[in-house]
Order: structure tokens, then sequence, then C-alpha cells
């Protein structure tokens, strides 16, 4: 019972985050609505159309009909660049776009304290916050003649602080000296004020706890501004990381990537014809791969270190099989889809079960197997960086994982970037390798 209430917390807990997320994926869909409708209408202002395809009324089941549109992915591109500078208070983009960031500068308040013979006296605090990556100046204050003395305190912008306001007063906390009212405010022990730019809390055991205003900017730790992402990245190309050059680490996981993919495509292709083909491999087989396939290649790391070590032949083992049951299943998907006619009219012809398979079932079923090859691609290059995050001396998801223990949060991003964008080349490279290998796809 413990355990359904734990999970149904938990989904409170992701109900709760979702809908405070919302507000946020509503506006941006407003926003895709309205770039549609205003670049449709600067469209048919520049070039309107009167040819054939703007006639077209259906647009479902037709593959021609809707193709990517360069202009809708360079305002994408360039939207979510403006939204990661307007949060991360960059350079690189407008000031008039940037949100709100962390305060800085110094603010007064007083206080009023009740004594323990319960006469009240008031004090003032002086809080100088002061941005992240310089040394905290010195904070002065009169202390004043009352019996109650000013404080004064420096405070990091996004970070909060503590002040014992009794430290030089006469009457401490523990002889009954309490604060009662902030800025003429009521407040008790647990209770808070907010303040123009503090939020000013009184803890449990009468300290007061202060808060500056953090705005809407990200801190540079949780996410670093465009241009701080883009030192690193000539930093690193230049100097390296660990004493390992960028082009090094790519070079290391593209070729674990490249070697996995092969070997599993070797053996994987030949088992999915072999289950395409005959009922009996079919039979052997199939729960295997059915078995295997859903398991995800991470949870196979641990077993391969134990089997192989942390080598460079456990993580190519590990992602041969990455690559192998997802080669099978579009090989055999390949060769079952097929279209019996065209069997049929090459033995009608006086092909040899040779030259079927030569002219009809390998050409027929190559579409299948580059789809194939393309997931599989993508599985392997997601399961090399974290095959990297667990053991690895060279290679990006080393490079993240050892940036991410000294939170360099501009080399994690700047390893998200390398990752994401040779994962995109690596697609392209295979929808160019298809195009050039079957010409004939989609044709019938």
């Amino acid at each position: 019972m413990s355990v359904i209430v734990q999970l149904f917390d938990e989904l409170i807990t992701v109900l709760q985050t979702m809908l405070q997320i919302l507000p946020y994926l509503v506006g941006y869909v407003a926003l895709i609505m309205a770039t549609t409708v205003i670049w449709r209408m600067v469209k048919r202002f520049l070039t309107p159309k009167s040819d054939f395809g703007s006639l077209k009324t259906v647009t479902f089941g037709d593959a021609s009909a809707v193709t990517s549109n360069m202009a809708a992915s360079v305002i994408s591109v360039v939207f979510i660049f403006l939204v990661w500078g307007a949060f991360t208070g960059s350079k690189l983009v407008p000031g008039f776009v940037h949100m709100p960031g962390a305060f800085q500068g110094e603010v007064t308040f007083s206080y009023d304290i009740e004594l323990p013979d319960g006469a009240t006296t008031s004090a003032q605090a002086k809080v100088v916050v002061f941005p992240a990556g310089t040394a905290a100046p010195a904070v002065e204050i009169e202390e004043g003649t009352g019996s109650a003395k000013n404080d004064a305190i420096a405070i990091q912008s996004y970070r909060n602080k503590l002040l014992a306001w009794d430290k030089n007063d006469e009457f401490n906390r523990k002889a009954g000296a309490r604060i009662v009212a902030i800025e003429g405010q009521p407040v008790s022990a647990g209770g808070e004020v907010e303040l123009d730019n503090l939020r000013v809390a009184v803890t449990s055991k009468g300290t007061l706890n202060i808060e500056p205003n953090k705005g809407v900017q990200m801190e540079k730790i949780w996410l670093p501004a465009p241009e701080d992402v883009v030192s690193r990245l000539i930093e690193i190309g230049s100097e390296g990381f660990k004493n390992i050059t960028l082009a090094e680490h790519l070079a290391y996981s593209l070729f674990r990537v490249v070697v996995g993919f092969i070997i599993g495509a070797a053996v994987g292709i030949p088992l999915g014809y072999a289950m395409g083909l005959s009922d009996w491999f079919r039979g052997w087989f199939d729960p295997i791969v059915e078995f295997m396939r859903p398991v995800p290649p991470l949870a196979l790391i641990p077993l391969v270190i134990i089997w192989a070590g942390i080598g460079e032949v456990g993580k190519i083992i590990l992602l041969f099989l990455a690559a192998l049951w997802i080669m099978a299943i579009a090989a055999r998907s390949g060769v079952s889809g097929v279209r019996i006619s065209k069997v049929h009219a090459a033995y009608s012809l006086g092909a040899s079960k040779w030259q079927v398979m030569r002219h009809v079932i390998i050409p027929n079923s190559l579409p299948e197997i580059f789809t194939g090859a393309r997931v599989a691609m993508g599985v392997c290059w997601g399961t090399v960086v974290a095959a990297e995050l667990v053991a690895a001396e060279k290679g990006v998801g080393m490079m993240i994982m050892v940036a991410a223990k000294f939170q360099q949060t501009d080399i994690v991003i700047l390893g998200i970037v390398v990752i994401g964008i040779v994962g995109l080349a690596i697609d392209l490279l295979v929808r160019w390798a298809e195009r050039v290998m079957v010409p004939w796809k989609g044709r019938g």
C-alpha cells in the first residue's frame, strides 16, 4: 500500500510540474501559429501561386504535398536562440528582449525587536547584493546608539544568507530577544516579509534568512549564455579537454559507433533475410529477436562490463547489440514486404531463385533496411555517449561526465550541441546514401 501511495504522490508531483510548464507550452504553440499565419500572408503577397500545386485542397496521404518549410526551420532556430539569450542575458541578443535578471545593488530595511522586558526597539540592516564571480565587498553601517545595533551583510546574487542580527546587540536571542516586525509588518518565527528586491524570513531559530530577488534569468551554473558556450568551443577546440582535443574525442566516439554498427549490420541483415525467407529460421530466431528488441542497450552495460571490461571491446560489443536487433527486424520487414506479384513475374520470365533474390528481393528490401540503418545509427550514437558516461577515457560522453562533476555547465551544453549536430549529420549522410543507392524508392 505504501508503494501505491508513493507512486500516487510522484504522479501528483509530475502533474503539478506539467501544469506549471503548460502556460509556456501554450505560448510556444501560439507563437508557432502566429508565425505560420504571418509567413503565409507574406508568402502570398510576394509570390502569388497559380500553378497546379496551389489547386490542392487535400494534403493527407499525399507525400508530395507536405514538405519541410525552410523559412519555418530558420524561424524556429532563431526563436530558440532568442529565448536562450533572453533567459541568460546574452550580449548576442538585443537588450530589450532580456528577461528580468537577478537583483544587484543595495537595500536597507528596518526591523523591530522585542526585548526580554517586553519593550521594543528598532535597528536597520544594510544588504549589498554583488554579482557572481566577484569578491564580496566590505559593507559598513553605523552601529547606532540603541540596545539593538545596526547590521550589514553582503550576499552574492542568486544566493541567500542568514543574518545573525543579535551578534552585536546587548540582548541576544538566548536572553529572550526576538524580532516582531520587519519594515513595520508584524512577523514571527517561520514567517516572512516581501520587500522591494528582497524576501526576508524569520527562521525557527530567530535569525533572518535574506534572499535577494532572483529575477527570471537563469544563473550561469544552470544555463550559460550562448557566447559562453561558443568561447568554450573555441577554447576546447584549440587547447583540448583533459589534454585531448575535441576532434580526438569525436573521433573515438564515431569510431566506436561505425565499427559497432557495421558489425551489427553485417550480422543483422543476413539474419533478417533468413527470417524473412525461411519459416524454420523465423521460428528459431523470432523469440530471441522479439525478446531482445525491447531491452534497452543501456541495461546491458553492467553485463558487458563484466564480460568484456571497460575497454574498447566492451563498448563495441554494446553498440553491436544495439544495432543487431534493429537491422534484423528491418531486413525481415523488407523481405516480408516485397510484393508477391513481382516474384511471380520474375519466375514467369524464367528467373532462378538466386536471380529472384538478386533482382527482386534485395532491391525491394533496401528501403526498409536503410530506414532501419537510420534508426540503428541514432540508437548507437545515443548508446555510445551513455556508455562513455559510465567508463571511458576519451569521447564526448566522457567529456560531459567530467564537466558535470565540476559543474562546468557550458562544457556540458557544448557536448550536447556537438552530439546533436553529429547525430543530425549522420542521419543526413544515411539519407544521402539511400537516395544514391536506392533511387527507385517510392516508385513502385
